[in-house]
């Protein structure tokens, strides 16, 4: 066998949950088909659900894993668990997941802990309590992490609004004691000018009373003048 050099890494892991047989009865006999659960993540906070229908099962696979990647989903993290509990019910299926401490492990079906564990969680703890349909509760938990995602969301929108609100008060005081902190000045500036030295106003009063003297001398000389 010729040596074909270095597999490469897949981005993706990829899990089969469910493969059904589908039959048609047709003209010409049963056709017979294939349809393919599949789940694939990174284990690191993104994961995607696909399922892929061929008439061979390689075919269905691609099929699925081709769909999962054009629609994944972000799940959000606190750690290595999810952030609140919640409890979702999508149709016949009824799914509890709860965030566990660190070491309790994914505590889960078969279908809760493929897409767990595919996004990265690495504790949760999940309880199946509607159906038993494989594709059902793997369809629930994406509705789940997709509600978590929108939760977590809100979250940090509420916060961000919550310190704009803080943040106005604050630049209105700034404002405000930059015009106080103005008006001071001028006046300052004005009780500076106004405020004279005694030798200054000593030469403003010999400087008045020589304009006065100046001011009668002239009175008089036009008085004598007209005599």
């Amino acid at each position: 066998m010729a040596y074909q050099g270095p597999r490469e890494e897949k981005e993706f892991d990829e899990k089969i949950v469910q493969v059904n047989r589908v039959a048609k009865k047709t003209k010409g006999g049963n056709k017979i088909g294939f349809s393919v659960l599949m789940v694939i993540g990174d284990k690191k906070g993104r994961v995607g659900v696909g399922l892929g229908k061929s008439g061979d099962v390689q075919s269905a696979i691609r099929k699925g894993v081709n769909y999962a990647k054009k629609h994944l989903v972000n799940v959000p993290m606190k750690g290595r668990t999810i952030p609140s509990p919640i409890f979702v019910k999508l149709g016949a299926a009824k799914i509890i997941l709860k965030p566990a401490p660190v070491g309790a492990g994914v505590i889960a079906g078969g279908a809760v802990r493929a897409v767990m564990e595919a996004g990265g969680v690495q504790d949760v703890v999940s309880k199946v309590l509607g159906t038993n349909n494989q594709a059902s509760n793997v369809y629930a938990t994406m509705e789940a992490i997709k509600r978590l995602a929108s939760l977590v969301d809100l979250k940090k929108r509420v916060h961000a609004v919550e310190e704009k609100k803080e943040e106005v008060p604050q630049k209105e005081v700034q404002k405000e004691q930059k015009k106080e902190e103005k008006k001071e000045k001028p006046a300052e500036q004005k009780g500076v000018e106004k405020k004279k030295t005694p030798q200054e106003k000593e030469a403003k009063k010999h400087a008045s009373g020589k304009g006065k003297k100046e001011k009668a001398t002239r009175k008089t000389g036009k008085k004598d003048v007209k005599k």
